[in-house]
């Protein structure tokens, strides 16, 4: 995808942002005014495995990053040497690299390919619950309860479960400082990585060993943390001597490209998004893509029961997060149009169409209610609490459960739309609950600023802010993730003189929703209400 009315000029700067979400690995160049002149995305593979195990693979990966960024250079049409810096994101997935950097196997499988331990993957609920049990003082910094998606909990499954592969292993990385090391050869940990998903304490610059000792992983703190991280760099820092030869072979750019430390890729959607309007404290980043993460900066820490947090330094350099989110959004409401009589026909309609089904039903959606802050009221009665993959804010609880409320025997299309629109009820209803729980602990924002693939369509932003009852803004950036990494990279390259100087020169609001009053925000509180009886009742019924 290329803007073609563009031809850069002669002489002029350009960076490169690289996203691999879970399902793709997607390139996009840019110039320094944020506008994207082309992007390219490859697919790659998710392998799942009985007891929530999901696995990839880090040479799958690479490839399709540097076919991603071949293309994307090509399509944009920009001379190599006029690319001032590469700046990778990625999920919160852990890659096991053995001796020499070759992969080791993280399941039953044995392929050794299979080296990485998805986001997504709960095989650690056992390990995260008796962490929790134990109550270190460092589970503070992550709300109060590790999940079973962070590092240590994985790291302790492995220890316990394979404990060949986690003796063998040189490194242990999260999946962007992977990607930075297969750049640049640099073993530099993002401060974000580290501190959001494996309890590094960025304010104290410290590991606390004590904690490592006391979950079963004192190993790793006896070994100085050589293989978690010893040198722990700010995103947006440029790693290394830049890209190289080899690297910079394989991606069709220049040897010494300047690199920079990478994010998670929600983080990355916060930083190309959190930066318009009165700035970052104001803003509430809103990433819904398969899963939805929110993060909020303050000057201050604020500890939020069941929100991840607060970090130092892990998003906006200098500020305080927290990160709460939905451990199931976009892929919470595929899975629940799947279970409809008529997901297969509607399938087919919407392949016909060439668009996604959400896109069809979203559009279908917005023409039967007219507007689409009345679609509320053509699902009277029925109600959806999508949490099919746990509640990760602000309840912090795997086991969690989705229930549909109000089910009757239609079998329809029109009845399959009605499901869509009460599903993202739900996913806005989640949202609501974790800016109410925040407010509670003193932390209030102003605006949803929205990123990531599911959360593109007018109608979806709308009914979201009429959910949550707060404005919904949307950014100029085509793809706010890629911008995000892309702002990592105008900073290591030299373009910028910090993040926040380049979130300010590089993003930009173009359309806010406003929540809807009277009658239709009315109907939401009453709906809202019932959403959290619902929690109540499905957490009383577990285990009848």
């Amino acid at each position: 995808m290329s803007d073609t009315s563009h031809t850069p000029p002669a002489g002029a700067k350009h960076v490169i942002g690289v996203d691999v979400g879970t399902g793709s690995a997607r390139a996009g160049v840019f110039d320094l005014t944020g506008r994207m002149l082309a992007s390219a995305k490859r697919d790659i593979t998710l392998f799942h495995e009985p007891g929530a195990m999901v696995e990839q693979s880090s040479t799958e990966i690479w490839e399709a990053v540097c076919g991603a960024v071949r293309e994307a250079v090509a399509a944009a049409g920009v001379d190599p040497a006029s690319v001032a810096g590469l700046g990778f994101d990625a999920t919160c997935s852990l890659v096991v690299l053995g001796e020499g950097g070759k992969p080791l196997p993280v399941g039953p499988s044995e392929n050794p390919e299979r080296n990485i331990i998805v986001w997504m993957d709960h095989r650690a609920v056992p390990q995260a619950e008796r962490i929790n049990a134990l109550g270190h003082d460092v589970l503070r910094y992550v709300g109060g309860r590790i999940s079973p998606e962070m590092e240590t909990p994985k790291l302790l499954w492995l220890k316990e479960n394979r404990p060949q592969v986690f003796d063998a292993a040189w490194q242990f990385l999260d999946l962007a400082d992977f990607l930075t090391w297969r750049a640049t050869g640099d073993l530099s940990r993002s401060t974000c990585t580290v501190t959001c998903k494996w309890t590094y304490l960025a304010h104290e610059k410290r590991w606390d060993a004590d904690y490592f000792h006391q979950i079963g992983l004192g190993k790793l703190a006896d070994e100085g943390f050589v293989r978690i991280g010893q040198a722990i760099v700010e995103p947006g820092s440029a790693l290394g001597q830049g890209l190289t030869e080899a690297a910079a072979s394989e991606l069709g750019l220049h040897p010494g490209t300047a690199v920079a430390a990478g994010l998670i890729d929600a983080h990355a959607g916060g930083i190309g998004t959190v930066g318009i309007g009165t700035g970052p404290q104001a803003n509430l980043a809103y990433v819904f893509g398969t899963s939805s993460c929110t993060m909020t900066s303050t000057a201050e820490p604020a500890f939020v029961p069941g929100v991840w947090g607060p970090y130092y330094s892990a998003m906006v350099p200098g500020m305080w997060l927290n990160e709460g989110g939905q451990s199931a959004a976009g892929a919470a409401i595929d899975h629940l149009l799947s279970f409809h009589p008529a997901a297969g026909e509607a399938r087919e309609l919407s392949k016909r169409a060439g668009v996604p089904l959400p896109v069809m039903l979203a559009d279908m959606a917005a023409q039967k209610a007219g507007r689409p802050s009345e679609a509320v009221k053509l699902v009277t009665g029925l109600h959806v609490v999508p949490e099919f993959l746990g509640n990760r804010a602000p309840f912090a609880d795997p086991h969690a459960r989705a229930i549909i409320a109000g089910l009757g025997m239609e079998r329809d299309i029109d009845s399959l739309v009605l499901l869509y629109i009460a599903g993202l009820c739900g996913i806005g209803y989640g949202l609501r609950q974790i800016i109410d729980t925040q407010a509670d602990a003193g932390v209030t924002i102003e605006n949803i600023v929205i990123s990531g693939g599911a959360g593109q369509h007018d109608f979806v932003r709308q009914l979201l802010a009429d959910a949550s009852g707060k404005p919904v803004v949307a950014t100029k950036a085509e793809e706010p993730v890629l911008l995000g990494a892309a702002i990592l990279a105008a900073v290591a390259g030299g373009v910028s003189s910090d993040v926040r100087d380049a979130m300010t020169k590089l993003s930009a609001a173009e359309q806010a929703y406003q929540p809807s009053r009277g009658l239709i925000a009315d109907l939401h509180a009453k709906r809202y209400e019932g959403f959290k009886e619902l929690q109540t009742l499905t957490r009383n019924l577990r285990e009848c």
